[in-house]
């Protein structure tokens, strides 16, 4: 019966402490703000309130935090007023769950000389907050047949094959239809230059009409020499009457240079000025028609 005793004795030496003791310290914990979105820094506070001198101890980095990761700990020097002591930790963590509610309770430690006391806080809750609107159960949509422009890139590869097909559709007309091509241009060509011939020989025949003096005969005659040089390639400027006859065959054209000489090296008016400037004309106008065939046979 006496053993029995000294065990009682000995437990409520040890209990009755604590337990006056755990009646003496309030603890509260909280998030300082109600939501936050994923990974976003929030401060949860631990509170305890106690009498002046009880030991207690605040969880540290080692604790677990979890569905929190602690980022930091910042502790603040106690204050005792009206003989309450109020100790406080801040502590910075993270969330990175995926549920609408993240709660988180951090524990207070009360030390005594062989052993402790865990004092628990009720669960703080921190909302999850959704960085995209959550989409309406009934899509509403809004009529608007107004055209909206949408800008587009310009795209090079189209470009690219455009341009390689136009090149060989190039190369394929040219190799097939290039002379024909060719010979078309060059008569277009030399079409225009004929009837820039006639129209500057017209007007020199005018003027030499109006006026048969040695200025005019000279520029008549060189104009001819001239186009037939074009026409010949050959040095009709060089060239005597009689070379000019012999090259072309027709002998009555040295009578037709004749009249026009006269004019210009002893100053005498021909008889028939108009017919000798026709025939001289249609000289040229045979050569150029020659030239036309000449190119359309050789190519």
């Amino acid at each position: 019966m006496g053993k029995v005793l000294f065990f009682l004795c000995i437990i409520s030496y040890f209990l009755i402490p604590q337990q006056a003791h755990s009646q003496d310290l309030e603890v509260e914990g909280y998030f300082m703000q109600d939501s936050a979105m994923l990974g976003e820094r929030v401060g949860y506070v631990l509170k305890a309130k106690s009498k002046p001198g009880v030991n207690i101890v605040f969880p540290d980095s080692t604790h677990n935090y979890s569905p929190f990761v602690l980022l930091e700990k910042k502790s603040f020097i106690s204050s005792t007023q009206e003989d309450v002591t109020v100790d406080s930790v801040v502590y910075y963590v993270s969330n990175f769950s995926l549920d609408p509610v993240a709660k988180l309770a951090l524990p207070v430690y009360e030390v005594f000389r062989f052993d402790s006391l865990v004092h628990m806080p009720l669960e703080a809750g921190l909302a999850l907050k959704l960085t995209i609107d959550p989409l309406p159960e009934e899509l509403a949509f809004k009529d608007n047949n107004v055209y909206q422009p949408i800008p587009t890139e310009f795209n090079m590869l189209v470009l690219l094959l455009i341009v390689g097909v136009i090149a060989v559709l190039a190369i394929i007309v040219l190799v097939i239809f290039g002379k024909k091509i060719k010979r078309k241009w060059d008569n277009w060509r030399e079409k225009q230059k004929y009837k820039r011939f006639v129209k500057r020989w017209n007007a020199a025949e005018t003027a030499f009409a109006a006026t048969p003096d040695m200025a005019q005969a000279d520029e008549l005659l060189g104009l001819w020499k001239t186009y037939m040089e074009h026409l010949n390639d050959e040095p009709f400027r060089e060239w005597t009457t009689t070379e000019i006859s012999e090259f072309l065959d027709n002998k009555e054209i040295i009578k037709d240079f004749r009249a026009i000489e006269m004019v210009i090296y002893a100053g005498k008016e021909g008889k028939d000025i108009t017919e000798t400037c026709n025939n001289l004309k249609d000289i040229c106008t045979d050569s150029f028609k020659k030239k036309i065939t000449e190119q359309d046979e050789s190519k």
